[in-house]
């Protein structure tokens, strides 16, 4: 789906390799207060005169990061409604979280949302006219209906059918019933208007650690984390080796990498897909090898470094080159401290493949999205736990090769 931010209905359109269709359903931004906030009665047809700032929490008005990105100006709606509040941002899926629990009092929202009347909200009319009208359309490749015209025949018959009080009772059993997007898209097209009830907090968070995509997102997460080390490693360890045995270079390689380090991931992932000109996997891995890289480094120029230099050279006196006196004494002597980074590493890259599902790459990260946008406490954890297991059974793993290494 996508929102054009003005009516398309009736109007397809098309660029050189996208097209979209008629509106099939409308989102509209409008602000939402609570009732122990508001001074007005719901249904209001205008937004009511507001306090001076003094009377509220400094985030008494917040705007979504949706909307921020929409518009030239975070503060507009506040300057076109003569608000003395500054928005800040939040969320989307964390609006409610706020609200119910009186961290804010205004915020924006699509009317579509069912937690508007869940939390019995005043939906405040938009008279000034400031939050554009969103439709939703079908986006789609140009060449989809000939290469998939059945498909595609399927996707059409979509137009026109989804209303705004279907689109309501349809984020209900998201948000409310903990229904899947499958489930619900299921029902949707066979007709079924059934719901399920609301199952528990327990049972619900059992239902979405064991569900269906987890042998996909473990075979995702453990793809970029294994790609991301191995790589991080066959660059990481002749760049210490290199840093240990010519100490000019050392600080320049540990401040490179160390920079590495202190971009955040988000920036570097977003920076990346212009300059790969590719999304998903590929910049994926290539930020999470980055990120590997210091603890690899450092680790491997530092076990180098400790090796004494009488057994180096009384593997030389004994007829070995440099090469072998570097894999047959360096390297066993140093594996203990290099094991140890490289265990550092796999930790930190399982830890931080979960940002990779928000550039389409996938892994237990897709869950935490899904959560973050539906404000699912059961969705998140059943994302973060099969994370935080998997980096427990990698410390152990690594542990265990530690102690193997220290005995040779």
């Amino acid at each position: 789906l996508a929102s054009t931010g003005t009516s398309t209905e009736g109007a397809p359109g098309a660029s050189a390799a996208l097209s979209f269709a008629a509106s099939i359903g409308m989102m509209q931004l409008a602000a939402c207060v609570t009732d122990g906030s508001s001074k007005a009665d719901a249904g209001t047809s205008a937004v009511p005169a507001m306090p001076g700032p003094d009377q509220y929490r400094p985030q008494w008005l917040v705007v979504p990061q949706l909307f921020h990105v929409r518009r030239a100006s975070t503060h507009a709606v506040a300057a076109r409604y003569g608000l003395p509040q500054r928005p800040s941002a939040i969320d989307h899926g964390l609006s409610y979280a706020a609200l119910a629990t009186e961290r804010i009092d205004v915020t924006d929202i699509y009317t579509t949302d069912a937690r508007i009347a869940e939390l019995k909200l005043h939906t405040l009319q938009d008279d000034a006219h400031y939050f554009p009208r969103y439709d939703a359309v079908l986006l789609y490749r140009a060449d989809l209906p000939q290469r998939a015209p059945l498909a595609w025949q399927r996707i059409a018959g979509l137009q026109g059918r989804i209303d705004t009080a279907r689109m309501i009772a349809m984020n209900a059993e998201a948000e409310l019933q903990g229904r899947s997007s499958a489930q619900i898209a299921a029902g949707f097209l066979s007709g079924d208007a059934g719901t399920v009830a609301t199952p528990t907090a327990h049972s619900s968070f059992w239902q979405r650690l064991t569900a269906d995509d987890l042998g996909r997102l473990t075979r995702q997460h453990l793809l970029l984390v294994a790609v991301s080390l191995a790589l991080a490693t066959l660059i990481g360890v002749p760049l210490g080796a290199l840093a240990a045995a010519w100490r000019p270079i050392s600080g320049p390689v540990m401040a490179v990498v160390g920079l590495m380090q202190t971009i955040p991931s988000l920036a570097l992932l977003a920076a990346l897909i212009p300059l790969l000109g590719r999304i998903g996997t590929v910049p994926a891995i290539v930020a999470l090898t980055l990120y590997a890289l210091l603890p690899i480094v450092r680790n491997t120029a530092t076990g180098l470094e400790q090796v004494p230099r009488g057994l180096k050279d009384a593997g030389l006196a004994l007829g070995m080159t440099r090469a072998q006196c570097f894999r047959l004494v360096d390297l066993p002597l140093a594996a203990p401290v290099l094991l140890a980074g490289l265990k550092t590493a796999a930790v930190l890259t399982v830890g931080t493949a979960t940002i990779a599902a928000f550039i389409g790459a996938g892994g237990y990260g897709e869950r935490i999205a899904q959560g973050l946008a539906l404000n699912d406490g059961a969705m998140l954890l059943a994302g973060a736990v099969p994370s935080a297991a998997l980096a427990l059974l990698t410390q152990g793993a690594f542990a265990l090769l530690e102690r193997w290494a220290a005995r040779r």
